[in-house]
């Protein structure tokens, strides 16, 4: 979806971003008729428009702005709760400029499955090793490699007092039904949809500053200077064969 004068208004207001719009209220989006049983609070199609809801909460002004600057979830029992979001999208989808400007203006805490997975291969922890396995083919983790990192994570006294963003995660049926089980549902589901050739493009172009930690593109945002580029690193699965391999992967399981 492109950015144009004919949007509607942005989420939090990135123009320059061109999947940073929502579009009014329709119908359910396809993808969120794999997850009947899961009863979302509110799904979001970030292509489509899509959005659908149920009555289970209700968003109201913060009762201590200092904690909560914006919202809360007020429960059918009437307690109230910081907010829980989740967003998922392919690779180079945008996750991450919105999950930044999300955390910015809700005060969230941004929680990457992609961190966790990339904290247990550096700790060279067994469940590390078998999911640089799995990453090394292109393929998704297991679910029991990853769903309890998630859940402790989720558990932390500053996700349990500010709220969570939870990105990357689920990825699947099977693990939408795993948090579940574990009694962990969004009140909001985001789902962020570019077009193939353009996501290749963003993961291929790729470039890590292993100094300051910056991420470079070749072609959208090159570095400043030649001392820059030449120390420019690439991620193990940033190449045309291997983003190939988990957009397919990704698309099965959306």
């Amino acid at each position: 979806m492109a950015c144009s004068g004919t949007s509607p208004s942005p989420i939090v207001g990135n123009p320059k971003c061109r999947n940073s719009y929502i579009l009014s209220p329709l119908h359910p989006p396809p993808s969120s008729q794999k997850f009947p049983s899961l009863h979302f609070n509110s799904i979001l199609s970030l292509r489509s428009g899509h959005f659908i809801t149920s009555a289970h909460a209700r968003i109201s002004s913060s009762p201590n702005p200092r904690v909560h600057p914006n919202f809360v979830v007020m429960a059918s029992g009437g307690q109230s709760r910081p907010l829980r979001i989740m967003i998922s999208g392919a690779p180079a989808s945008g996750k991450g400029t919105q999950c930044e400007l999300i955390t910015g203006k809700y005060g969230l805490v941004h929680i990457a499955a992609g961190d966790l997975l990339r904290a247990e291969i550096a700790s060279g922890s067994e469940n590390g090793k078998r999911a640089k396995e799995y990453m090394d083919k292109g393929q998704l983790v297991p679910d029991e490699i990853v769903v309890m990192m998630v859940k402790d994570r989720l558990m932390q006294p500053d996700s349990q007092e500010k709220g969570w963003l939870l990105d990357g995660y689920p990825r699947s049926m099977s693990q939408a039904v795993a948090l579940k089980d574990l009694g962990i549902q969004p009140d909001l589901f985001l789902l962020l949809e570019v077009p193939e050739e353009l996501l290749v493009e963003r993961v291929v172009g790729r470039r890590l500053d292993p100094v300051t930690g910056k991420i470079y593109h070749l072609k959208y945002s090159p570095p400043e200077n030649e001392e820059i580029a030449a120390r420019l690193t690439q991620r193990f699965d940033d190449t045309e064969e291997k983003v190939k391999l988990r957009l397919q992967t990704h698309h099965q399981n959306v």
